[in-house]
């Protein structure tokens, strides 16, 4: 099914209905050939395949606990990886949440204009990279108490993960360096559906963490 082209549903499956009560030429209009033509139209979103081809990934790997932010992109994207986690029950956590910036809601040229950078020049009570760093270490924290040694899923958002990269690689969390990924060996902003991984291997609340990037 191509991405974004809209199709009608079909259904055929043992459980499907024969036909319709005592009304056959309407049984005959939605049963062809042991199919069900529903009359429910859809669309592939590319974001549902990209969270889809994050959780082909993750498949085979075993998950102790899931935690999401709580905008609904975030746990939409969540429960498509938890398709292949079905034991797991989603939680949200609003140390996951989105940046906390004036811009919200603003055209997309705003943000543009600012190659991005919604933090210079902007004061409380807005967001600033280090209170976006220190919120995601308090994840880390409560997470690595409640899971230690066990790989925890938690799906955020762009800013976030990048400012957390840039801690971890022993970097300033600053705009400067936000918009300039390549100084720290990565090739762009994290992709959509793309995983990042930060691997504790010690208790220290000190250390900071290997990261590993993948793209499905």
């Amino acid at each position: 099914m191509p991405l974004g082209e809209v199709v009608e549903f079909f259904v055929k499956s043992s459980g499907v209905m024969k036909c319709y009560y005592k009304t056959p030429e309407a049984s005959a209009r939605a049963i062809r050939d042991g199919w069900l033509y529903t009359g429910d139209l859809g669309r592939l979103d590319q974001a549902a395949e990209e969270a889809r081809a994050a959780g082909r990934m993750m498949s085979e790997m075993t998950l102790h606990a899931a935690y999401s932010s709580p905008l609904l992109r975030a746990r939409q994207t969540a429960r498509e990886i938890l398709a292949f986690h079905p034991q797991l029950r989603l939680r949200q956590s609003p140390l996951l949440n989105e940046v906390f910036t004036a811009f919200e809601g603003k055209p997309s040229q705003v943000g543009d204009s600012r190659r991005d950078d919604y933090y210079t020049g902007v004061g409380p009570p807005y967001e600033q990279p280090a209170d976006i760093v220190r919120r995601v270490l308090a994840f880390f924290e409560n997470a690595r108490r409640r899971h230690a040694g066990k790989n925890v899923l938690a799906v955020t958002h762009g800013d976030i993960i990048i400012f957390t990269i840039l801690w971890a690689r022993g970097l300033a969390p600053s705009p400067e360096n936000k918009t300039n990924p390549h100084a720290f060996g990565f090739k762009g902003y994290p992709a959509t559906g793309a995983l990042t991984a930060f691997i504790f291997r010690t208790d220290s609340q000190d250390e900071l963490p290997e990261v590993r990037y993948m793209q499905p």
